[in-house]
Parts: structure tokens; sequence; C-alpha cells
């Protein structure tokens, strides 16, 4: 009985915190990994999201602050696929010892996404998407954009060192972030993504942009960063794209393995 009783309080206290503080986060715990687990609270929305943060660190310092968005096979409800690609890149001894940041991996819910995008299918299995940035975000991005904020108003945070990347799925948020908040952030690093080359914020060329993908990406097609990087170009952004011969849509294994991509990251200041 009073097992019982000490779990439905827990569930009572979790749910008062929820409704009672919008826009804050609750700390879940932690299991045998480097990263904190979190949710963050808006309204009537919430956002699963695992923190890491530098060793020894100290609040009266400052860190760069690294979002790094998971593809559509990782959402879901449990805090934990969202580490699956990266996870232990940014958590390596090295990494951590030569690169101290707060690290963020949020979660989108199942059967949603981070971008405004519509996708059907062709015949061949290959895709076609309709990006909509100019459109309202979608609740997990609000959630996301509320959740950047939070960040930024830490004193720990330092402001001029906010990176953003993501692959698939989440290379395609990235994407959408720097025409929703440029102003946000020094750097971004898109895996296999994509967007709508038509709309491209001027503040875009404030922001240093390295894009990856595979060549032979047949599920979101690499004329999708091409063209982006493209249109970043002509609105004056520091931009580069990484074409891997050879290469599918698991991009990702490859960037990972990037010796230079770190020591790129870290050196851009907004």
């Amino acid at each position: 009985m009073f097992s019982f009783m000490r779990i439905k309080l827990i569930k009572i206290v979790l749910f008062a915190a929820m409704v009672s503080f919008p826009g804050s986060f609750i700390v879940l715990g932690q299991d045998n990994s480097l990263y904190e687990k979190r949710i963050f609270i808006s309204g009537q929305d919430s956002l699963l999201y695992r923190v890491m943060f530098p060793e020894d660190f100290d609040p009266s310092g400052k860190y760069p602050l690294i979002f790094f968005l998971h593809g559509a096979g990782e959402r879901g409800d449990d805090n934990e696929k969202q580490l699956m690609h990266g996870g232990s890149f940014f958590a390596s001894e090295f990494n951590r010892k030569n690169y101290p940041a707060i690290v963020i991996f949020p979660q989108c819910k199942t059967d949603n996404y981070w971008a405004n995008v519509v996708f059907s299918t062709n015949d061949d299995g290959s895709r076609n998407f309709d990006f909509n940035p100019t459109e309202e975000a979608k609740p997990p991005m609000s959630c996301l954009l509320e959740l950047i904020d939070s960040y930024l108003s830490e004193p720990y945070t330092d402001l001029q060192r906010v990176y953003i990347g993501g692959l698939s799925m989440g290379g395609m948020a990235t994407f959408e972030l720097l025409y929703r908040k440029p102003e946000i952030f020094a750097a971004a690093f898109p895996v296999c993504g994509g967007g709508n080359p038509d709309f491209i914020n001027a503040g875009i060329r404030n922001v240093k942009i390295r894009a990856f993908h595979g060549e032979e990406d047949t599920v979101v097609k690499p004329v999708l960063s091409v063209k982006m990087i493209e249109a970043f170009k002509v609105a004056g952004a520091d931009a580069s794209l990484t074409l891997y011969p050879g290469v599918g849509h698991n991009a990702w294994d490859y960037v990972f393995k990037e010796e230079g991509l770190l020591p790129w990251l870290f050196s851009c200041y907004k």
C-alpha cells in the first residue's frame, strides 16, 4: 500500500509541476548516460530532451551551446532514441575535454515533425518534399524555440557561440531554424536535410553553415542541400556543402568522423 501511494504521489507532484510552471523544465533523473533527462513544459505542450553539461561545469563560467536534432526514426516518448546518432560523439572523452559545451538533444514525438514539411512518395519509392517555413511553427518546433530561448537566458550560455545541427528530419529543421531565427546561431551543420531556397532570411549572412549529404541518398535527395547552400551563398552567407561519393542516407556516419567538424564549429562566433 505504501509503495502504491508513494508512486501515486510522485505522479501527482509531477503533473502539478507540469501545469503550474509553464516554460519551465523538470529533471527526470539520469541513467548510465552523461546526458541528464529533462522535460520542457510550455502550456499544454511539452518536449522531452537530454542535456550534457561540461566536465567540472561552473555556473559562473561561459559555455557554447549545441542543439542537435534527430531524424524521423528516433521520434518517440522514451527520451532515449534521440541519442542514437551523435550522442556518443559529443560525449567522447576527447571531445568533452577539448570542446566543452552544453549539448542538448530534444526528442520529437511520434507522428510529428520538427519542420513544416509535407512529403509524398513516388512510385519508385523516392520522396517529394514541400517546405513551408513561413507558416506557423508546428508544436515540436514551437516548443523547441522556447527551449532554446530558455537556455539563452541562462548566465552560463555563451551567446556568441550557439550552434545548431541535425540529421534528415533534423537537418530539415536546422534549415527552418535558420529561416526563423538566424540571429541566434553562430554556425549550423545540417546533415542530409533540405529546405525551401525561395525563403532565405537576410540574417543568414551572419551565420556560418557547413552542410553534408550523401551523393547516393535516395531518401532525401542531395539536390535539396545543394539548392539551399546555393541560396545561402547568394544571400551572402559563408556556406559550404560536402557531398560523400557512394554514400546513401546515412551521411551522419561520415560526418561524425570529420576531424575538422568541432574545430570549425568552435571557431565560429557571432
